[in-house]
């Protein structure tokens, strides 16, 4: 902890230096020197080399935790029989079958232990235990799923209404006809694409016992899973994948086009953080990527004041305008006609998970090599609900 809190301190200090030296070496006609230039984003680099590290820290910080809680409980009185007994996945002879089966061949009775979770692709569901640190996982490796909605479905498509148009009210005359004014409303669709991935472990790795495959699985999946997941909610199509809020069917709206394709100025930034509706704000959040962070830093406000801050306090995040920002490597890079920037209140992207994510052994597929092999699927869509929810700002064409 007092690691992270040092290495912020020295950020928000070398970030300081950072500024006054640039104030420092401006000329006359507002430029700095090539080598001044030089200088200046060796020190930006150290800034942002420092926040990379603090974000490390942090992760590792928070799966220490995660992975140094007791995997079991001692006993030091008699059991009771309180409480509900846990069936089907959360019954703790599933739990012990299921990952029986991903170390060893399926006997009878790990077979019988293992119908409840049975899917239709021949794997089994995960313990609920498991799926619910797969879901931690995921949060940790996608910061897609820690800012939208998560909804969970069980089975075919998921219908939202949504109102599109709001009635009004009318000044009438006594005893005058009140005009209707109804609401409209459409409907979008959450449906569920399939994201697969293969893991191969060697077979003296699964006899191991000191080896934590539960702990290993759950990493692999998050870093794969995440990261396909991350970049179709930010640039996916929706054909086969969910569609992301950068597309230009069914994405974040335009809320500023900049006056040129390959620079960004304060007055682009404003009008976009005011092209979003007033009640969106509230809990609205900047998305881009580190590319595009560095050009922001250099922007100033009418004072001449820096509108990047960056943070110093523990767990909170760095800011442009008092609106939180975060970083992403899918979101475009400054381009022509790309869209850099995304602001807005990102409650309004919905995920829909399919219930039950499936693991499945493969003892023979690569037994000439000495490994066995584990197939890990899971059905996603996402999608934003409100379009005018989320601005984005594109580059000039």
């Amino acid at each position: 902890m007092s690691r992270i809190l040092e290495l912020r301190e020295k950020r928000a200090k070398a970030w300081e230096t950072a500024k006054a030296f640039l104030d420092t070496k401006r000329g006359e006609d507002g430029l700095i020197s090539t080598e001044d230039t030089t200088v200046y984003e060796r020190m930006e680099t150290d800034v942002v080399n420092l926040g990379k590290e603090i974000d490390r820290l942090e992760r590792q910080q928070a799966l220490d935790l995660e992975l140094s809680k007791p995997v079991n409980t001692p006993i030091t009185s008699k059991p009771t029989t309180t409480g509900d007994v846990k069936t089907g996945r959360a019954a703790e002879d599933y739990k012990e079958a299921f990952w029986k089966a991903m170390r060893s061949k399926n006997s009878v009775e790990i077979q019988n232990a293992l119908q409840v979770g049975t899917d239709s692709e021949g794997g089994y569901l995960v313990p609920d235990e498991f799926e619910a640190v797969l879901i931690q996982s995921l949060e940790e490796e996608n910061i897609f799923r820690q800012l939208a909605k998560i909804i969970q479905t069980s089975s075919g498509d998921k219908k939202i209404p949504v109102s599109s148009s709001k009635g009004t009210a009318s000044w009438v005359d006594e005893e005058g006809l009140i005009p209707d004014s109804d609401d409209s409303f459409g409907q979008s669709s959450l449906s569920a694409y399939k994201l697969a991935t293969m893991i191969k472990v060697s077979e003296e790795l699964i006899q191991d016992s000191v080896f934590n495959l539960e702990s290993y699985i759950a990493k692999e999946f998050a870093r794969r899973i995440g990261a396909k997941e991350e970049e179709a909610f930010f640039i996916g199509d929706g054909s086969g994948k969910p569609t992301g809020i950068f597309h230009s069917s069914g994405g974040a709206g335009i809320g500023v086009t900049t006056a040129s394709a390959t620079a960004l100025t304060f007055d682009e930034l404003m009008d976009l953080f005011y092209s979003l509706k007033s009640p969106y704000r509230k809990n609205a959040v900047f998305v881009t990527n580190d590319a595009t962070v560095k050009t922001i830093r250099k922007l100033k406000d009418g004072n001449g004041q820096y509108i990047w801050q960056p943070s110093v306090t523990l767990g909170q995040p760095d800011t442009i305008l008092n609106k939180p920002v975060r970083t992403s490597a899918y979101v475009p890079t400054i381009a022509a006609s790309a869209k850099p920037i995304a602001f807005g209140d990102f409650s309004y992207y919905w995920v829909a998970d399919r219930q039950g994510r499936s693991f499945q052994r493969l003892n023979e597929l690569f037994a000439a090599t000495g490994q066995v092999g584990f197939k890990a699927t899971q059905r996603v869509d996402g999608k934003l609900i409100l379009t005018e929810a989320i601005k984005a700002l594109q580059m000039k064409a």
